[in-house]
């Protein structure tokens, strides 16, 4: 194989796997394609969803691309991303869904599904541990080392800085690997149907946190 070809060969494969965040006003555009099952999250001014506006909606189908959808206040009309977020051939993926699928029906008017949570796999597998993160779960089942600096940065900017978009699509890139290492550990350990009636019962805890129960557990005795 000669020089001009390695380097032929060392471009392509840097093309390929090269990341690319992108970020959008109000909705996906419609040339936008997305493939397979969606990891799904989002950002808000805070964590009070009644309180608290929803500000990005970020997706990835796994391929190493994030797509962020930003919202001005009172703009939530995006019937594109809304079809992917409601296709019910598609999984959408989610890192503690609780929170995301509320702030999604009350601000987008629809409820997500089918879903899957890593963060209530990771607890109904990983009993060994009481660390849940996305941070912890990703540095332990993929060695990947996730930054949460801008975590807590005003995400109802007119204009969002190169590091929030950054992190923003970190929170999505992951989520198809953990499903996967996570669903062999269900089947391990016999809690994979328990894990599927756990995730179809989330967006109905949803919407019980947004009508109001969010810190009672309506099925204990007292």
């Amino acid at each position: 194989m000669t020089r001009a070809s390695i380097l032929i060969n060392f471009q392509t494969i840097l093309r390929r796997t090269a990341i690319t965040n992108y970020l959008h006003k109000g909705d996906l555009p419609e040339s936008v394609k997305l493939a397979g099952d969606l990891a799904v999250d989002t950002e808000a001014m805070g964590l009070n969803n009644r309180r608290d506006r929803l500000c990005v909606v970020q997706v990835s189908d796994g391929n190493g691309d994030a797509h962020l959808v930003q919202f001005a206040p009172d703009e939530y009309n995006a019937p594109h991303l809304i079809s992917l977020l409601t296709d019910p051939d598609r999984i959408k993926i989610f890192h503690f869904a609780r929170f995301d699928l509320a702030i999604m029906r009350l601000y987008l008017g629809v409820p997500v599904m089918p879903v899957y949570c890593t963060r209530t796999a990771s607890r109904l597998v990983r009993t060994y541990t009481d660390r849940h993160g996305y941070k912890d779960i990703c540095r332990e089942l993929l060695g990947v080392d996730i930054s949460k600096q801008q975590q807590t940065s005003d995400w109802g900017t007119d204009t969002l800085s190169q590091e929030q978009i950054d992190y923003a699509a970190t929170d999505v890139l992951h989520l198809h690997k953990l499903k996967a290492k996570l669903d062999v550990m269900l089947a391990r350990e016999g809690r994979t149907e328990l894990a599927q009636a756990t995730f179809d019962f989330l967006p109905w805890r949803a919407e019980l946190d947004l009508a109001g129960w969010g810190n009672e557990d309506i099925f204990a005795h007292n």
